[in-house]
């Protein structure tokens, strides 16, 4: 029997970045990929609920999966090819993609498999899912398993990461994201994503309010980029934490990926989280969020120093946290 804390749902597919000179160079990727991986690595037990290719790509993931100490739910690969993305990086080393992903590995799950493989993993307490697994087309796979996971008193997180490129019609793109969204216990935005799901506020935090409030989520986390990040519960309350170190951006590829993993991790280690039993008993105080807030923001400043998303360990985030936490506020 496997033992696992989060099971992670959702794409593994390879960025190929795009260089200076026009070539395109290969990299394990994937919101959800990035997310299972960074988990692993912060020491977090994690079971992957989606299968990989057998071709080149696919055992470059699978390994990457290893690596990490994150177990497979279905270890046999599949005949289906790896799924692609194109990366284009901005001046200031901000991420565009586009897909390729028809007939794809990682998109051959149904509700039924993802359920049985929960069930069968001892000691889970989180799922997680996002980004291209909240595709209009692939709402009947995921969100019956959003909804059964829920019942089962686990904390359903759902990452919005919204990649608008994919879509033709974006008016179900954006109903199938707040599908999922309103199954969520926790939800991570960003402003952009906001702004794509039609939360046109000048405030983002403002939009973010109004986005909880449209759901029954009890906590939102939202990433503002080198502004920092905010986590909002659904009586109120918020913080907003900045990093204070100085960061060296390379590129943020799998940056709000890690913040994620970060937010988790930290999650995990508090005991509010440790002795509920289900997650409606869950309640956090301020000092789980500065944790939570801290950690992540020390997650995704280690991963943006790097080319790619390279997650860090949990020693590294450590050792940054001891250096100096991101500056921390009541919103």
């Amino acid at each position: 029997m496997v033992r696992a804390e989060v099971a992670t749902a959702g794409e593994a597919l390879i960025d190929l970045i795009q260089e200076a000179d026009g070539r395109l160079r290969p990299c394990n990727g994937g919101a959800v990929y990035n997310l299972t991986r960074a988990l692993g690595l912060q020491g977090v037990g994690t079971l992957y609920l989606n299968p990989l290719s057998r071709d080149r790509f696919g055992r470059g993931l699978a390994d990457g999966i290893a690596r990490a100490g994150v177990h497979l739910a279905r270890p046999e690969p599949t005949h289906e090819p790896t799924s692609l993305a194109v990366v284009a990086l901005d001046s200031a080393g901000k991420a565009s993609y586009s897909f390729y992903r028809e007939a794809v590995a990682d998109r051959q799950v149904s509700a039924e498999g993802m359920n049985t493989a929960c069930e069968a993993a001892a000691g889970l307490k989180v799922v997680a899912t996002g980004c291209l697994a909240l595709v209009a087309e692939d709402s009947d796979k995921y969100l019956p398993w959003l909804k059964a996971q829920r019942a089962c008193g686990r904390l359903v997180v759902v990452d919005a990461n919204l990649r608008p490129a994919i879509v033709p019609d974006m008016r179900a793109y954006q109903t199938s994201v707040m599908a999922a969204l309103a199954e969520a216990d926790l939800i991570k935005v960003s402003d952009d994503d906001l702004v794509t799901l039609g939360f046109e506020q000048a405030d983002p935090v403002a939009a973010a309010r109004a986005l909880l409030a449209r759901t029954s989520a009890r906590w939102l986390a939202l990433t503002l980029g080198a502004r920092g990040a905010a986590l909002l519960e659904r009586d109120g309350t918020g913080w907003m934490a900045v990093e204070s170190q100085p960061v060296r951006v390379a590129d943020t590829v799998g940056a709000g990926d890690c913040f994620l993993a970060g937010l988790l991790v930290a999650l995990l280690q508090r005991p509010a989280m440790q002795s509920a039993k289900r997650a409606s008993d869950l309640a956090l105080e301020g000092a789980d969020i500065g944790a939570m807030l801290s950690h992540a923001i020390a997650s995704a400043s280690l991963c943006v120093e790097e080319t790619g998303c390279t997650p860090p360990n949990l020693a590294a985030v450590e050792r940054r946290l001891q250096r100096g936490h991101p500056k921390l506020h009541a919103l």
